[in-house]
């Protein structure tokens, strides 16, 4: 029992790194670069800061992702916290490309993460022949080393630069798109299902400009990790909130899950078991020029396929066979 309840921390150890990772690379290894500038180890950072500057554009054209990190076997340990896995209902041929739409956002897209910017899932064994990429902010790719550490885990920029470029080159690309973004985010408690997607359709014309096909998923329990404070519109917190994504293009929340100790609350996710169900493709023709009317066509067919497997998989997962589905 004692080793059981030690390898339960380092599992909680290792799920705090995935985020403090990022903090120790933007606070502390970023200034200690700068830093050398300073130290007869100058040429150090210089050369990087050179490179950085040459390879710019390089989130843009495909990225440089790096099989070895997406092995790392610390995934594995934030896999089997919670636990994380995906399930596949259609097989999905290396010959063509897909924009896959993830859903829904969560706080921090652990399911995502897991399934798709590394191998703890098997993800290139359930998928052979499938290069998957993840969107995110495009301004990410502009901060030092952090770009870098996202690129390796095959994480591209959600730009139209550079989903077009990996729709465009080569076949078996998957570039995953979380539609429903910040304002998802925000409105991320347990037990809802409420999706923003009715007016999100700039990847359904991305995916008829390029003839990719379009691939729903469904992650279930993404937003039972975390329960989050919600405040009124005409709250002074949700001024801030709103303010904070306008200028940040990020999302600014108060959230809270479970602590070290039994029973206590912190900031770990809950221990809820979180399933990513990759959907159906839908063949799109290809057209260069889609009108309005095409998209909504086909933005009407995604948002069926969407509302059908969530329908065929909710009792599955923890919903009641009442549970909807909804847009907004």
């Amino acid at each position: 029992m004692h080793c059981f309840k030690q390898h339960k921390h380092f599992q909680s150890l290792v799920l705090l790194h995935w985020p403090l990772s990022y903090l120790a690379l933007f606070w502390i290894i970023q200034p200690w670069f700068v830093y050398l500038l300073f130290t007869s180890l100058w040429p150090l950072p210089a050369l990087y800061f050179a490179w950085f500057v040459l390879d710019w554009k390089t989130p843009e054209q495909g990225g440089r992702r790096s099989t070895w990190v997406r092995n790392w076997s610390v995934w594995t340990y934030i896999r089997d916290y919670f636990p994380i896995k995906i399930v596949k209902t259609k097989d999905l041929p290396p010959e063509q490309n897909y924009l896959m739409g993830v859903h829904p956002h969560g706080l921090l897209t652990f399911g995502a993460f897991c399934n798709f910017c590394t191998e703890a899932t098997g993800f290139s064994k359930i998928f052979p022949g499938i290069t998957p990429h993840l969107a995110t902010l495009s301004w990410f790719f502009k901060i030092p080393l952090i770009r870098d550490y996202l690129m390796a885990k095959g994480v591209c920029s959600v730009s139209q630069p550079a989903i077009d470029y990996l729709l465009s080159h080569g076949t078996g690309n998957l570039v995953g798109v979380v539609v429903g973004g910040v304002g998802e985010a925000l409105q991320s408690v347990p037990n809802t299902t409420t999706l923003i997607l009715q007016k999100r359709k700039g990847f359904v014309r991305s995916a008829l400009q390029h003839g990719a096909h379009l691939v729903p998923t469904f992650t279930f329990g993404e937003t039972e990790a975390y329960d989050q404070v919600l405040f009124h519109e005409d709250s002074c917190m949700y001024k801030f909130q709103s303010y904070f994504r306008r200028v940040l293009g990020f999302y600014f929340c108060v959230f809270y899950g479970r602590g070290f100790g039994e029973g206590s609350t912190g900031l770990l996710p809950y221990r809820v078991p979180i399933t990513t169900v990759v959907g159906e493709p839908l063949p799109l023709p290809k057209i260069e020029k889609p009108s309005q009317e095409t998209v909504d066509e086909y933005h009407t067919l995604y948002m069926n396929a969407l509302r059908r497997l969530f329908d065929e998989h909710k009792a599955q997962y923890g919903f009641p066979k009442t549970q909807k589905l909804l847009f907004l």
